[in-house]
């Protein structure tokens, strides 16, 4: 549907002739009927004023299919998030088995140090014991 059927079609939805349109968007009768038959076109402010005469949005009445596009960014949007959701579950992951793997190394170099002091003290005073002897 053409802007200029767009506009005819709205108009008489709004109970609407040609001159009252065109007194409410200050403009004339011929410049609707030019509108209407395609062979001129509404500037930026007359479609505002249009706009909202014809208790419409100006994509709309332009049949600029903006929900298409709402839609993609949308779903690129939670794709990007299930990304980066991933991401951070596997950074998670990693860094809970490293705290793991620290403490494990923790827990086993204490208890080698603690095993090997002991023994080294037992065996210090064993041969202090036998040279003394």
């Amino acid at each position: 549907m053409t802007l200029g059927e767009k506009i005819f079609e709205l108009r008489k939805k709004c109970g609407l002739s040609q001159e009252q349109l065109g007194e409410k968007i200050n403009v004339t009768r011929q410049t609707i009927s030019n509108w209407e038959l395609g062979e001129t076109s509404p500037n930026p402010e007359q479609l505002k004023l249009l706009s909202k005469e014809l208790n419409i949005s100006i994509d709309e009445l332009l049949d600029n299919n903006i929900q298409s596009v709402l839609v993609k960014k949308v779903s690129n949007t939670e794709k990007l998030a299930g990304v980066v959701l991933r991401v951070l579950k596997c950074l998670g992951i990693i860094f809970i088995i490293f705290l793991v793997i620290d403490i494990v190394s923790l827990i086993l170099f204490t208890y080698v140090k603690n095993n090997k002091g002991g023994v080294s003290v037992n065996m210090t005073k064993e041969v202090e014991l036998e040279c003394l002897i």
